[in-house]
C-alpha cells in the first residue's frame, strides 16, 4: 500500500512553501526519516525527511511549483509494490473509447444492429469558444509547473504553442520555459514605452512580498521618530571593540540596541506582545520574554532570525550570536528553529546609508525599531555647539495595541540609554 506524504504543518503561520530542490527520483529507494526535498518559505529553505521507508512512487509537485499545507507531495510504495496506475482524465477515456455520456434516447453505438451507425449522421466536432481545436490543444501539452511559470514571466499561450517541449510524449517542462524566455524577444521585452526586461518574483522574495501585503493590510501601523546623541556610546564601542577583536569578538552597535530595547520593554508591556482571536475577540498577548528578531540582508531577501533571552545574555554574548546568525542566515543554513519565537524586531537600515524609515511590522510583533545611520550634526553642549554622533530612530507600532503617547515614552525611553550607555549596564541583571 503505498503512502501519501503531504506537506505538514511548518508552524508560525506558514500556509504554503515552494519546491526548492526534489533530492530523490521516482524508483528511487529511501529509508525513514531520510531528507527528500528542500521546500522554500518566508522563513527559511527547510529539508523536509521521508516519514516512511519504501521506494519513491510519484513525484506529484515540480521544482517551482507553490504546495499548501497538506498538500500530496509525493507518494512512497512499500517494498516491492508496483506503482499505482495513473487514471485517465474524462477527456482521455472518451477519446481511448471507454464510456461516453448519452442523450436521453440515445443507443450506444456497440447496442446498435449491425450497420445502424453508418446509416446516422456523425457527430461534428464542436470547438467551444475559448477551446483550442485538439490538434493545438495537444501542442499546449505543459506541466502545470511550466505554466505558472510562463504565467509570472509574462509568456502568453502564444507563446508556450511556440516551444518544444523536451518531456514524456512532447510535454513543455519548467526548463524548457526557462530556455525560451532567455530568448531576447522575452528577456528584453518591450511594452509600449520601451525596452523592459522581466524578472519573476520567486523564492522568498515572493514569500516576503506575501507576508507584507498582509501584514500591511492587517495592522494599523504609526511610525514616530527620534534622534540619539551616541557619542558616548561611540566612544566605548570605539575603545572596546579592539580588545573583543582579539577574542574573535566583532563588536557594533547593535548589542547595545538591542539591550536598550530589552530594558525599554520592561517598562512598556504593550509594545512587547502580539494581538490574536477573531476580530471581536482579539486578545492582547503580553510577552514575559524578550525574544528578538533581528532583520539580515541575504542575496535572495531580507530575514529575520531570532536571539532568545536577550535579558539573560551580556554585550560580549549577543555580539558573537548575532555574528553566527548573520552568517548561517546570508549562507542559507539556518534552521526554521532560529527563526521563530519573536517578540520585538530591530532592523539596522543605517548600515545601508538609510536615516529615517517607516519600517513594517514584524507579525506576530506590534513594534519594530529601526536604526538610521550615524552621522556627525552640529549640537548644543555646555552653551557651545560641537560635533556629535547623531542616531535616527523610527519606530513603527499598531495603533490598535498602543497609543502614540506610550510609543513616544517607549522611544524616549530607548534614546536615553543611548545617550547615557552606562545605564544599560546598570540596569542589566
Amino acid at each position: 500500500m503505498s503512502y501519501e506524504f503531504r506537506l505538514p504543518d511548518l508552524g508560525e503561520g506558514i500556509a504554503e512553501a515552494e519546491i526548492r530542490k526534489w533530492l530523490v527520483k521516482e524508483g528511487d529507494p529511501v529509508s525513514e526519516h531520510q531528507n527528500v526535498l528542500e521546500v522554500e518559505t518566508d522563513k527559511a529553505v527547510v529539508e523536509m525527511p521521508s516519514p516512511h521507508g519504501g521506494k519513491v512512487g510519484r513525484l506529484l509537485k515540480e521544482e517551482g511549483e507553490t504546495a499548501k499545507v497538506g498538500d500530496v507531495l509525493m507518494t512512497i510504495m512499500a517494498n516491492g509494490e508496483a506503482p499505482a496506475r495513473e487514471i485517465k482524465p474524462a477527456a482521455a477515456e472518451e477519446k481511448s473509447g471507454g464510456p461516453e455520456f448519452l442523450m436521453p434516447g440515445e443507443m450506444p453505438m456497440e447496442a446498435m444492429p449491425a450497420g445502424m451507425g453508418a446509416a446516422l449522421p456523425q457527430k461534428k466536432s464542436v470547438t467551444v469558444m475559448g477551446e483550442l481545436p485538439e490538434s493545438e490543444e495537444e501542442q499546449l501539452s505543459a506541466a502545470p509547473a511550466a505554466r505558472q511559470l510562463a504565467r509570472e514571466m509574462g509568456i502568453s499561450e502564444a507563446g508556450l504553442r511556440n516551444m518544444k517541449g523536451s518531456g514524456p510524449g512532447g510535454i513543455i517542462t519548467k526548463e524548457d520555459v526557462l530556455k525560451f524566455s532567455s530568448r531576447e524577444v522575452y528577456k528584453k521585452n518591450a511594452d509600449e514605452f520601451g525596452p523592459v526586461e522581466r524578472v519573476p518574483l520567486r523564492g522568498i522574495r515572493r514569500a516576503i512580498a506575501k507576508k507584507l501585503v498582509s501584514t500591511q493590510r492587517s495592522t494599523v501601523f504609526v511610525t514616530v521618530t527620534e534622534e540619539a546623541d551616541v557619542t558616548e556610546l561611540w566612544e566605548i564601542r570605539e575603545r572596546e571593540k579592539a580588545v573583543l577583536m582579539e577574542r574573535g569578538v566583532h563588536l557594533t552597535f547593535l548589542p547595545f540596541f538591542i539591550k536598550a530595547a530589552q530594558h525599554a520593554l520592561r517598562e512598556h508591556p504593550l509594545l512587547n506582545a502580539s494581538l490574536t482571536g477573531p476580530e471581536g475577540a482579539e486578545e492582547i498577548v503580553l510577552k514575559k520574554y524578550v525574544n528578538m528578531g533581528i532583520a539580515v540582508d541575504t542575496p535572495e531577501g531580507l530575514m529575520v532570525p531570532v536571539i532568545r533571552d536577550v535579558d539573560k545574555k551580556t554585550i560580549v554574548e549577543l555580539s558573537a550570536e548575532l555574528e553566527e546568525i548573520s552568517g548561517m542566515a546570508r549562507e542559507r543554513k539556518i534552521t526554521l528553529e532560529r527563526l521563530k519565537g519573536n517578540s520585538f524586531t530591530i532592523t539596522n537600515f543605517g548600515h545601508f546609508g538609510g536615516l529615517f524609515a517607516t519600517p513594517i511590522i514584524n507579525a506576530p510583533d506590534v513594534a519594530i525599531l529601526g536604526t538610521g545611520r550615524i552621522a556627525e550634526r552640529p549640537r548644543p553642549v555646555g552653551g557651545k555647539i560641537e560635533a556629535r554622533k547623531i542616531l535616527p530612530l523610527s519606530l513603527t507600532f499598531d495603533h490598535r495595541v498602543a497609543d502614540g503617547a506610550q510609543a513616544s515614552k517607549f522611544l524616549a525611553k530607548i534614546v536615553r540609554f543611548m545617550e547615557d550607555p552606562a545605564l544599560i549596564f546598570v540596569e542589566s541583571t
